[in-house]
């Protein structure tokens, strides 16, 4: 099966493409997935450059895919896509209504497949241009299926459109010896959680700070290790810590550290601990289940998707303390190397670049199928149901 995988999100740093392949795994990551299924996979991705790679069987096209609205970019695009001949395009994000409407004019007849990364429904001033944008499109890829729902309720999908649980990713990282990590990267705690991610009011780490703190009192060996890029919080952590002695001398504020320092970090840990209130999937708790760490996450859509609905690891009850407490305490009496050889199991049927490939390929052929079988087969609502819980 031919498949396009297409961005149209621009870098805003203008990089590379031999740079962008290194900074954005996920694009990598996605299309090597599925062409581990069997697919031949073209990546078109919006740049300032103009490029062809080839890697692992991949090949890669860098185009000014965002300036499609000029007649010789969308010339190029189409006579691309003619070249490819691709039987499905996969197009990342849901930000792209515009971008979408002229791709279906440049490849009449080629199914298109959408796949959400933490998008939001379009504000008003968009709607239109998403709900014709809705109307064309052959399906739509989330974590969960119930993150489907705000776009069904906004109006800006249809009820009957075809839905696939897929996560965002995959991811390189794998487990490791844990007192060899800890020794590495000069780590301690019993017992050590870890925090990766944005110190911002969606990941909440004042709730995951209070949570810790009430654990504490159970665990007094516990110490609580945070990597962060943004910290729109900062100054509030830093005085939350400050003035609670169950969290002084055990929290410690790593900013931000590199991609290996995170696998080495999640090696060393017992626990990866998450506070967010929303989330696409969640790239930082895939690569904990990658390293087979516990996870200690907070019970959203996608979260639930990605720990098979807490059969690994703890969900939580986010904006409640009292929950995280639980949830911690109950994560430290299981630990141990047999709950690390589960994780790493359920990451290998779920979420390894093989599971990632068989979901990919499942969503792939029932999209074509759909497309070869219509009118018929795209009437019925119940129909549709059934076949987005088929694949897997």
């Amino acid at each position: 099966m031919r498949i396009a995988q297409i961005g149209f999100y621009r870098d805003p740093a203008n990089r590379a493409p031999e740079q962008l392949l290194e900074a954005w795994p996920t694009l990598v990551d996605v299309a090597e997935s599925a062409a581990t299924a069997g697919a031949r996979v073209s990546v078109i991705q919006s740049s300032g450059h103009e490029r062809h790679i080839r890697r692992r069987g991949v090949d890669y096209h860098f185009l000014p895919l965002t300036a499609s609205r000029s007649r010789p970019a969308q010339q190029a695009l189409a006579a691309l896509l003619g070249q490819l001949a691709p039987q499905v395009l996969h197009v990342h994000g849901l930000g792209f209504p515009r971008e979408v409407l002229r791709l279906a004019d440049s490849a009449p007849g080629i199914p298109i497949l959408l796949q959400d990364h933490a998008n939001r429904p379009a504000a008003w001033p968009h709607r239109r241009a998403w709900t014709r944008c809705g109307r064309l499109i052959a399906g739509v890829a989330f974590c969960s299926r119930q993150q489907a729902l705000p776009f069904i309720e906004a109006g800006v999908l249809r009820r009957d459109t075809a839905v696939y649980e897929i996560p965002e990713s995959t991811c390189r990282f794998r487990p490791g010896d844990a007192a060899a990590a800890r020794a590495g990267a000069r780590v301690s705690g019993q017992p050590l959680l870890l925090w990766v991610g944005h110190l911002d009011a969606n990941k909440d780490p004042l709730t995951v700070l209070e949570g810790a703190a009430r654990a504490a009192r159970l665990l007094p060996g516990l110490e609580l290790w945070c990597c962060f890029g943004q910290g729109r919080l900062l100054r509030r952590v830093r005085r939350r810590i400050r003035a609670d002695p169950r969290l002084a001398g055990r929290t410690h504020l790593l900013g931000p550290v590199s991609h290996a320092r995170v696998e080495q970090l999640m090696r060393a840990a017992d626990a990866f601990v998450s506070g967010s209130h929303r989330e696409g999937s969640g790239y930082a708790l895939i690569e904990a289940l990658a390293c087979g760490l516990t996870p200690v996450v907070t019970d959203i859509p996608s979260f639930r998707a990605l720990t098979g609905a807490g059969a690994v690891g703890h969900l939580w009850q986010p904006e409640d303390p009292a929950s995280l407490c639980s949830a911690l305490l109950a994560a430290a009496r299981e630990g141990g190397a047999r709950s690390r050889a589960a994780v790493r199991a359920h990451f290998e049927r779920e979420l390894s670049f093989e599971a990632l490939g068989r979901k990919l390929a499942a969503a792939y052929e029932d999209v074509l199928a759909r497309a070869r079988s219509a009118p018929a087969a795209m009437a019925s609502p119940v129909d549709r149901g059934r076949c987005a819980r088929a694949p897997w």
